[in-house]
């Protein structure tokens, strides 16, 4: 069994900025993936007038593959296996999406609000519990060992 080596002070600040900056990097990408499916969801339902659900469900797939592709790249740099990755985190969407789904429908329809408010909400919910299933579970083992940590790990010496 390994051994676990005490951090150093510096280290720990070093580990601090670091999960700073990944969590501001998810934030803004799953932002930018949150605006993608709220056009799309808006395209979809205004512009094409497809049925609400299918819009959503659509809309939300499209954010999904935005946000995993430039998180896998650019806050977690992992260089892990992306069919098993993408697995991982379709298991995720398999629980979410479902109750997503059931909390919009409700929402929209039981509570009365409107769309995009509902949309938003789920997107919230979506941000807080997508994050620390990712950075945890999807890429727990595989943190900064792509090609992009590997330069910064290079730069740095």
């Amino acid at each position: 069994m390994e051994e676990k080596k005490e951090l150093t002070k510096e280290e720990k600040q070093v580990n601090k900025k670091t999960e700073l900056i990944r969590s501001i990097k998810y934030l803004l990408f799953t932002m930018s993936a949150g605006a993608i499916q709220f056009l799309s969801n808006t395209l979809l339902e205004e512009v094409i007038h497809l049925d609400h659900w299918p819009s959503y469900l659509i809309a939300l797939v499209l954010s999904v593959i935005w946000n995993f592709t430039l998180n896998r790249r650019y806050t977690f740099k992992s260089a892990n296996n992306v069919p098993i990755a993408m697995l991982k985190v379709t298991a995720y969407y398999l629980v979410f999406t479902p109750l997503s789904t059931w909390l919009d429908d409700w929402l929209t329809g039981s509570c009365g609000w409107p769309w995009y408010f509902a949309t938003i909400t789920i997107m919230m919910l979506n941000l807080a519990t997508e994050f620390p299933f990712q950075r945890f579970v999807v890429f727990r083992d595989s943190l900064d060992t792509n090609e992009l940590a590997e330069k910064e790990k290079e730069k740095a010496e």
